[in-house]
């Protein structure tokens, strides 16, 4: 998480930008699109964990590039813009597999608890990290601590995965990779609007609203360039939500709840665009990261409990290319709409349009809306 908040501060530093920064959500799109829809293939026919391993590894290299290039002074975003391609590319297969990973280690009615755990650490990590990267940022190269540390921690994924059992493909997976495998995976999402919308509803939040590429602006034009606890902020709201989140697993219309949920943050996200006090800004960022919680647990326990075992690696790859690829994409439409209209109408306008698109789209798919989670199909084992 601290490299997540140094590129686009270093970025910034370097240009003045904020299209710069939201180019680097561009350069992490195609792989975690491409790679995260084949390595969930990949998934699917190998043993996820050394899948894991070496996909895990392969970040943290780059992790020490990103340092290396800070050393040595050379100052090119380009050279930036295609670390993040790569490192981006292992991230989404890493993370297909270790999605992947989760139902076959767990029994079935703890799936929803596993995934709240998951992401509730992993928001633990967003809360530390950015208030981290801010304050060693703040010093002088301070770029370089930041991916230094970040390389440090990073050596607690590779010992998790060594400490994973085999998990070699189950009985009725296939043998074969390729275009096909991916273009099955993707049918069968096609053919279940439930699916369909779980993912779209989760596009239009990130796409419209995501305010990620507008924190450097915002932060240096408001808030004297306190940048770390706007990107804390959303991750600290998404852990108290973990924290209190025994009541997610009883709610059954699973898809009226992703849909309020996307709802909220779209909403708490715009009024935070017009917050004059960084505290306030904070408040509301947190809310938004508590209603993204809810909204994480729900599509991937849909996900889940629909995927057979023998597709469940090529599920998660679409869900990475989603979740993973809308926040990239929404930097580039913050960045690109705050070149023209100003960080704060980019910001505001992002959110207003989430809570309409989401709103109106889950109302007129009937089938998502009234969705119940004891109508699953599929199996979860």
């Amino acid at each position: 998480m601290l490299t997540q908040v140094a590129v686009p501060v270093q970025v910034y530093a370097l240009t003045r930008s904020s299209l710069d920064v939201g180019l680097v959500g561009l350069a992490g799109l195609v792989p975690i699109v491409v790679l995260g829809l084949y390595g969930g293939a990949v998934a699917d026919v190998i043993d996820r964990r050394k899948l894991y391993l070496w996909s895990s590894l392969a970040a943290w290299l780059i992790t020490l590039a990103l340092l290396a290039q800070t050393l040595l002074a050379v100052g090119s975003v380009g050279l930036i813009l295609a670390l993040v391609f790569v490192q981006s590319g292992a991230f989404a297969i890493s993370s297909s597999a270790r999605g992947a990973i989760i139902p076959r280690i767990v029994e079935p009615e703890l799936v929803a608890a596993a995934n709240t755990l998951a992401f509730t650490v992993s928001n633990i990590g967003q809360v530390l990290g950015p208030l981290i990267a801010g304050g060693l940022i703040a010093l002088d190269n301070g770029y370089a601590y930041a991916y230094a540390a970040d390389a440090v921690l990073f050596t607690a994924a590779l010992y998790s995965a060594l400490r994973l059992p085999t998990i070699p493909p189950g009985e009725g997976a296939g043998r074969a990779l390729g275009l096909r495998s991916v273009l099955d995976g993707l049918a069968f999402i096609a053919t279940r609007p439930v699916l369909i919308m779980s993912f779209a509803v989760d596009i239009a939040a990130m796409v419209l609203a995501m305010p990620r590429a507008l924190f450097p602006a915002m932060a240096d034009a408001r808030f004297h360039g306190a940048v770390g606890p706007l990107y804390a902020a959303i991750a600290v709201g998404s852990v108290l939500a973990g924290l209190s989140s025994g009541w997610i697993g009883r709610v059954r219309r699973q898809g009226r709840a992703l849909a309020l949920a996307c709802a909220a943050w779209g909403g708490a996200v715009a009024i935070a665009g017009l917050a004059p006090q960084l505290w306030l800004v904070v408040l509301l960022l947190a809310a938004a990261g508590a209603a993204d919680l809810v909204s994480a647990v729900y599509r991937q326990t849909i996900l889940q409990t629909y995927a057979p075992d023998e597709m469940r690696g090529r599920m998660q790859g679409v869900f990475i290319a989603v979740v993973a690829g809308g926040p990239r994409l929404g930097d580039v439409r913050a960045g690109a709409t705050a070149a023209v209209t100003g960080a704060t109408v980019s910001w505001v306008a992002g959110g207003i349009a989430c809570v309409v698109v989401v709103l109106v789209s889950a109302l007129l798919v009937r089938s998502f809306w009234t969705y119940d989670a004891s109508a699953a199909s599929g199996d979860v084992r």
